[in-house]
């Protein structure tokens, strides 16, 4: 059985293939990346994989029974990709596909959804048998910039009293590593969240409790927390996403405490303490 990983050399595919390796042996495991080089230190097969040239994309899938489509890291861009490559999975007769989406995204706010549910219609006409990973939030995305809060003595953001339930992207990694290792998930679709949800409050207390700092939460409307990132140097268009993303995560868009997660990977989702203590 050989499994494919798309976007393998970025982080969540670096960490899938990883766990892969502790599943199955490395000659049943294919890194599909645009730069094959840059995927030398995962000791398994690379091959070209580049979204924007679909010729390459058939031939890279030649002999592979199960395929995890990362979703792609070009927003506005995701749907068209992932059409491409669901269309040459089924050229080359992939048996299989594991899609990571967003968690509840076919009701989901947040403006990433709109992408994920388009590629989620692809996959129900593809005739592909398929398994959606909803993936929530990664802690990381918050944890990636505690340097700035300590520097600058706050935490800020814009989701009021909103409970995350975010779980480290290892966590994320290991599910697509189980269900791609695994049998039995075709045609099954998880909502992938931490067990224990936390608010911008919580993640304040922590970094205080574990640098000795007073670190405070400050919040702030979706309109200055934009303009306060595009001041750190966000670009402008990004950095109201970001903020929307918050004030949406303030009316539970990403809050789910069904355990999906730690059920697949058979224990615990990584602690709120852990992720912090690894992001310091």
């Amino acid at each position: 059985m050989a499994v494919a990983v798309t976007g393998a050399t970025g982080q969540l595919g670096r960490l899938t293939i990883e766990k892969l390796k502790k599943l199955l042996p490395s000659g049943q495991i294919v890194a599909l990346a645009r730069s094959p080089d840059k995927a030398a230190d995962l000791a398994v097969e690379a091959r070209l994989f580049d979204y924007d040239r679909p010729a390459t994309l058939a031939p890279a899938l030649a002999g592979v029974d199960k395929l995890l489509l990362i979703s792609s890291s070009e927003v506005g861009k995701r749907a068209a990709q992932h059409q491409a490559v669901i269309d040459a999975a089924k050229q080359a007769g992939v048996g299989e596909i594991v899609y990571t989406s967003l968690l509840h995204a076919d009701r989901s706010p947040l403006s990433l959804a709109e992408e994920h549910r388009q590629t989620e219609d692809v996959l129900a006409r593809s005739g592909i048998p398929h398994t959606i990973l909803r993936n929530g939030w990664y802690a990381e995305n918050y944890t990636g910039n505690l340097k700035a809060a300590i520097a600058n003595s706050a935490l800020i953001g814009a989701a009021g009293n909103g409970r995350i339930s975010a779980a480290a992207r290892a966590d994320y990694a290991e599910a697509a590593a189980v269900v791609l290792a695994g049998q039995g998930h075709a045609g099954k679709t998880y909502e992938l969240a931490g067990d224990t949800a936390w608010t911008l409050e919580d993640l304040a207390a922590e970094v205080s409790a574990q640098t000795g700092k007073q670190i405070p939460y400050r919040n702030l409307s979706e309109s200055d927390y934009a303009e306060a990132l595009a001041g750190m140097g966000l670009p402008q268009e990004m950095a109201a996403a970001v903020a929307g993303f918050d004030a949406d995560a303030g009316q539970a868009a990403l809050f789910e405490d069904g355990r999906q997660l730690s059920a697949l990977i058979g224990r615990p989702t990584t602690p709120l303490a852990d992720v912090v203590s690894a992001a310091l």
